[in-house]
């Protein structure tokens, strides 16, 4: 099983980059992490250019988010909200809705903010952007603020009930991941 995590994050070494690896690190035996960084590449939106081929970053996010089991977004918050190429590449990554590779996909919504709230207020953007587009998304999020102090050596996160509420939401994702695998079959 594979889990596509996407960073809302530009930034090199961001606290949510972070996040993933410590997601990765965090996940059940036998599912790997796969992060996805051309956020960077991906141009603006544009519905006149929705009728000809895809940008090739867009045709790549695209590729990846159809050949995983479920996706995992680590998000921090600008100005009370995701950041703007994250929302992008969403918006991208929605066209055309019928037949998006994010519908009904199991996807859930993370986040890391130098602050004292942890990103919340994008974690629940991202939940009801990724919800209107179709995708199954787990009603769980993950803030972890200060992040700047939240983690390890090691990448981990350093406070245990944190780490214990990443681990609690990735098993609710691949379970997800895994009935809707099986509906599929």
């Amino acid at each position: 099983m594979r889990v596509l995590g996407l960073s809302g994050s530009l930034r090199e070494g961001s606290h949510n980059g972070a996040l993933l690896g410590a997601a990765a690190a965090a996940l059940p035996a036998g599912v790997e992490l796969e992060v996805w960084d051309g956020l960077r590449k991906v141009p603006p939106f544009d519905e006149d250019a929705e009728g000809g081929p895809a940008p090739v970053a867009v045709a790549e996010l695209r590729r990846a988010i159809a050949a995983a089991d479920a996706v995992l977004v680590a998000t921090p918050e600008y100005n009370g909200s995701l950041p703007g190429q994250l929302k992008n590449a969403i918006d991208w990554a929605s066209r055309p809705y019928e037949t998006n590779p994010l519908r009904d996909k199991p996807a859930a919504v993370i986040g890391a903010s130098t602050g004292l709230f942890g990103a919340v207020w994008a974690q629940a953007d991202g939940r009801r952007v990724l919800t209107a587009i179709g995708a199954q998304v787990l009603d769980a999020d993950l803030p972890v603020g200060t992040a700047h102090e939240a983690f390890g050596a090691g990448g981990e996160l350093a406070d245990a009930g944190l780490r214990e509420a990443l681990r609690a939401l990735l098993d609710d994702l691949v379970a997800t991941a895994f009935a809707v695998c099986a509906l599929a079959a």
